[in-house]
């Protein structure tokens, strides 16, 4: 699979290796089987929502929550939920954002599943744990990627924070 990722250098700024996926989507059969090997690790877990990052990380987590007959959760930036919401802010390879998730959103979900498309400081993946930690008693099952970027230490950090992760591939 990871030949059909495309290596976009020097995107969104100098120096940085953008891992394009849009390559692997737009071919059905390869969506279908990043869909399946991204859900195959959690099937038989108690996962009562799937969260999700915006905006690539949509893509695979409303198809593998229904596939896990999981709610879906979106991450979302700022301005974008029209409730209450919990915000954090974190930095990101190339600069700083917020995270918001709707005050509500967790009622009777406990455990949880975050899922986004590449795992490389791990910055976007910590902002989500903090994020949950604003609510009570909730149990982060794991994290799952399509992408890890293991020289960039975020899936090292996910473990340091007791999240179990999974990626189909890594560069």
């Amino acid at each position: 699979m990871k030949k059909f990722v495309r290596t976009i250098s020097n995107y969104p700024i100098h120096g940085v290796e953008f891992r394009d996926i849009t390559t692997l989507l737009q071919d059905a059969k390869l969506f279908a089987r990043i869909v399946d090997e991204m859900t195959e690790p959690w099937v038989g877990k108690k996962i009562d929502a799937i969260l999700s990052i915006e905006s690539r990380g949509f893509i695979m987590a409303g198809a593998i929550a229904y596939k896990l007959k999981s709610a879906f959760i979106p991450l979302r930036k700022p301005n974008k939920l029209p409730y209450k919401t919990h915000m954090v802010s974190y930095d990101l390879e190339y600069g700083q954002t917020e995270m918001h998730i709707h005050t509500d959103s967790l009622e009777g979900h406990n455990d949880l599943l975050i899922i986004d498309d590449l795992l490389a400081t791990g910055g976007t993946a910590i902002a989500a744990v903090d994020l949950i930690d604003k609510f009570k008693g909730k149990n982060i099952v794991g994290a799952g990627f399509i992408i890890n970027l293991p020289s960039l230490n975020g899936e090292k950090r996910l473990i340091e924070r007791n999240v179990s992760c999974h990626s189909m591939m890594e560069f």
